[in-house]
C-alpha cells in the first residue's frame, strides 16, 4: 500500500519553562497579555507534521512517501530522512524561502504555546500529487496534513477529482480556518484525524453535529490523551485502545504524529483498525519519552515486549511478523 503524507517540514525550537502558564495569566487581563517566560532549556530539532509522521512510518518500515516545500536549507535534513526509510524525492525545494520553524514552549504541566513560520511551506501549493502517483506507480491514500491552506485545498480536490482515498488532518492549522473551509476538507475523507479539543472545534465551526460529520467521512479518529484513541463509524460501534505505559512524561511535541505514523503504518500491513490504533499508541509512547519528535529509536525487541505488555500475545503476535 503506497502512503503519501502531505504537510509541513520544519525545524521545531523546543523550550521548557518551569512554572505553569496559568499562573502568570491574569483572568480579567487577557485582552492585554505581554509576557516573557524564562526558559530552562532550548532545544532545536527536526520537525514538521508530514517530516515527523514519515519517520515515524520509515522506523516500522512501511516506505512513506514524503509531499512538502523545504527550503535550500532542506540538505542534512533530507539525508537524515533518507537515512530513515523516507521517500523524499516529491519534497519541493524553494529558490527563496528557507524551511518553515515552530517555536514552542512547553510548562510544568505539559501545556504549550507556540508559533509557526510558514517560509517554504507556501510553496506546497504547487505540488500537483499526479505528478507524485506517476513517480511511485500510483497512490493509494494521501494524509492531508497540516500545511499551506491552498496546498491543503488543492491537494484534497486533486483527490476527489482523482478517485485518490484520503485522510483530513487539520491539527494546528485548524485554528485558522473557516467553517466552510473545514467543511470543505473533510468531506468524503476515508479517516478524520484530530485530538478531543480540535473535534469539538470541528463541529463548532462547521456547524455539523457529530452525527453529521460521521455521515461525511469513512472513520473519525479521535485521540484522547492519557486515555488513548476512539475510531468512530457510522453505524458501528466505537472502538477504544489504551495507551502502554510510558517509562516517562520528557515532551510532548510530536505525540499525535507519532500516533498517526502507527496508524498509517498499520494500514499499509493490512491490520485491524484496531491493531493500527495500538501500533499508533505505542509509536506514540516512544515520542513522549524524549525530546524531540524524531529523536526516539525504535528497538525492535523492546519495542515488542512492550507491545505485548499492553495489548497481548495475539495483538503482538499479528504486529510482530510484520515488523521483523
Amino acid at each position: 500500500m503506497r502512503i503519501a503524507v502531505t504537510g509541513s517540514i520544519a525545524t521545531d525550537h523546543l523550550m521548557t519553562f518551569p512554572g505553569r502558564f496559568a499562573d502568570q495569566l491574569v483572568a480579567d487581563q487577557l485582552h492585554t497579555v505581554s509576557l516573557s517566560f524564562l526558559v530552562d532549556a532550548l532545544d532545536v530539532r527536526r520537525g514538521g507534521v508530514a517530516a515527523n509522521i514519515c519517520f515515524g512510518m520509515g522506523q516500522l518500515g512501511t516506505d512513506p512517501i514524503l509531499v512538502g516545500a523545504a527550503g535550500s536549507d532542506f540538505g542534512e535534513y533530507r539525508a537524515w530522512l533518507d537515512r530513515h526509510g523516507v521517500d523524499t524525492a516529491s519534497v519541493r525545494i524553494s529558490e527563496t524561502l528557507h524551511t518553515a520553524r515552530f517555536v514552542c514552549t512547553t510548562d510544568a504541566d505539559h501545556n504549550q504555546i507556540g508559533s509557526f513560520y510558514t517560509g517554504a511551506m507556501s510553496e506546497a501549493r504547487l505540488i500537483e500529487l499526479k505528478t507524485v502517483a506517476d513517480r511511485v506507480g500510483g497512490l493509494d491514500l494521501v494524509l492531508i496534513g497540516a500545511d499551506d491552506p491552498e496546498a491543503m485545498m488543492r491537494h484534497t480536490e486533486e483527490c476527489r477529482t482523482r478517485e485518490i482515498p484520503f485522510a483530513a488532518d487539520f491539527s494546528q492549522q485548524i485554528a485558522r480556518m473557516e467553517g466552510e473551509e473545514i467543511r470543505t476538507l473533510l468531506d468524503g475523507a476515508t479517516y478524520l484525524f484530530s485530538n478531543e479539543y480540535e473535534k469539538g472545534l470541528i463541529e463548532s465551526k462547521t456547524g455539523w453535529t457529530d452525527a453529521e460529520i460521521l455521515s461525511k467521512v469513512g472513520h473519525r479518529v479521535t485521540t484522547l490523551g492519557a486515555n488513548g484513541v476512539r475510531i468512530e463509524a457510522a453505524g458501528q460501534d466505537p472502538i477504544e485502545v489504551g495507551v502502554p505505559e510510558e517509562k516517562a512524561k520528557v515532551e510532548p511535541t510530536g505525540v499525535g504524529d507519532g500516533f498517526r505514523a502507527g496508524f498509517l503504518s498499520g494500514l499499509s500491513w493490512g491490520v485491524s483498525l484496531e491493531r493500527s490504533a495500538q501500533l499508533g499508541c505505542m509509536l506514540a509512547t516512544l515520542v513522549i519519552e524524549n525530546v524531540g519528535t524524531q529523536e526516539y529509536e525504535l528497538h525492535r525487541s523492546d519495542f515488542m515486549d512492550r507491545f505485548t505488555k499492553a495489548y497481548g500475545d495475539e495483538a503482538a503476535s499479528e504486529v510482530r511478523a510484520r515488523l521483523a
